[in-house]
């Protein structure tokens, strides 16, 4: 598997302490694939979760060798006591009987959410398979919110290769993509700092967050989508000063006018955001989703996600239309983001 030029670069940042990373969806052909891949290149350790002897005919179908990958079977594990006694503890579990509990329990989503929850995973990989809200609800039942945060949402990453000079040198960050239809000024705000924060994580260069819509710095409007992102900028401006990383926000800004120097310049458009975005916050859950397929489908640009954000652990939920390629660059990324003591 031909990995790009940064996703290469953080592999290889991971072979020194690979930390296990969990797949809820063990036995579909493109997760065996990725974790063959990941196990191969020893920046990981691959836990299939699922029907062992199913996984094992379906990896034997593909001629994938099931060497360095775990498999676990969530209903003959010994682990299932302990987890439902975790999630009994669960505030957005508590109106769950016992045997409702345990019959999630079995899920191989909630199984692997407590395995990330309790540290016995660095990362969790979902969504190969399933609609978006039978992968994501597992999670946002189970991991706590970052502190300071309110709002759980999701990142996709782009990287162009041939175009370095948008972004972080070819690399750009889109959020909310996947979670949030409609979010409010403070979500939004939530959204841009967990994306701005992750952004600086992986790559340690300083966020240029623009909040994006089809106007620019407009001073009198009546439109209520183009208030609240501009409320959302105000409120985001408010916190700037209580983060432990460097950022530069501005917002309303039309994504051309944020992403191309020139076509600010011409618009009269100025600051340390302007043509220099590396981060894009969309309005709506339309707007982020429609342009990132867009970008992926049109332009073939590679995609990685979508990241969750906002969550105190690692975890993506991948479309179901992402290749083994994409698979794998989202798990460098999710272990890279992973905290050392998340490595068992």
């Amino acid at each position: 598997m031909i990995a790009s030029p940064y996703i290469t670069q953080l592999s290889e940042r991971l072979k020194s302490a690979p930390k296990p990373i969990v797949f809820p969806e063990g036995s579909d052909p493109r997760i065996l694939q990725a974790a063959r891949a990941i196990a191969r290149e020893g920046i990981a350790l691959p836990i299939l979760l699922g029907d062992r002897a199913f996984i094992k005919r379906s990896a034997h179908a593909l001629d994938i060798k099931l060497e360095g990958i775990r498999i676990v079977e969530p209903e003959g594990s010994d682990r299932l006591n302990f987890f439902f006694q975790k999630m009994r503890q669960k505030e957005r579990l508590q109106r769950f009987s016992d045997k409702q509990l345990s019959t999630l329990l079995l899920d191989s989503n909630y199984f692997g959410a407590m395995m990330l929850d309790g540290g016995e995973a660095a990362a969790l990989i979902s969504g190969a398979t399933l609609a978006t809200s039978s992968a994501l609800v597992p999670l946002f039942r189970t991991i706590p919110l970052e502190d300071g945060i309110q709002t759980a949402s999701s990142m996709l990453l782009l990287e162009m290769e041939e175009n370095e000079h948008i972004g972080m040198h070819g690399l750009l960050f889109l959020a909310d993509c996947s979670v949030i239809p409609n979010p409010t000024a403070q979500q939004l705000s939530d959204i841009a700092l967990s994306t701005a924060k992750l952004a600086f994580l992986l790559r340690g260069e300083m966020p240029r967050v623009a909040f994006v819509s089809y106007s620019s710095h407009c001073a009198q409007t009546n439109d209520p989508s183009v208030q609240k992102i501009q409320q959302a900028f105000a409120l985001t401006k408010e916190r700037l000063t209580s983060l432990d990383f460097p950022i530069e926000i501005d917002g309303d800004l039309q994504v051309d006018a944020a992403l191309d120097l020139f076509v600010a310049e011409q618009k009269n458009i100025t600051g340390p955001v302007a043509g220099r975005a590396n981060v894009l916050i969309f309005p709506d859950l339309h707007s982020g989703n429609i342009a990132a397929k867009m970008a992926q489908v049109v332009a073939n640009i590679r995609a990685y996600g979508p990241i969750l954000t906002g969550l105190q652990k690692p975890a993506a939920e991948i479309s179901r239309g992402s290749s083994a390629h994409d698979i794998f660059g989202t798990a460098v990324i999710l272990c890279t983001l992973a905290k050392p003591s998340e490595a068992l």
